[in-house]
């Protein structure tokens, strides 16, 4: 992942300063979609690992 993050900001800042060749422009929008899926892969496995508890108020009360 590491690589990945350092190989767009790499393209980033060559985009802000002498720009990117076709190549480099596909390269980096395929890089970026990358890094989303993985994010978004991720964030759902922490999401799904959330155990919920219920307060123990709550409960009392419910009776």
């Amino acid at each position: 992942m590491e690589k990945l993050i350092a190989r767009i900001n790499e393209l980033s800042r060559k985009y802000k300063t002498i720009g990117l060749t076709p190549e480099e422009t596909i390269e980096r929008e395929e890089l970026r979609q990358q890094y989303l899926k993985n994010f978004k892969s991720n964030f759902k496995n922490q999401l799904d690992s959330i155990k919920w508890a219920e307060d123990e108020e709550d409960n009392n009360t419910k009776h």
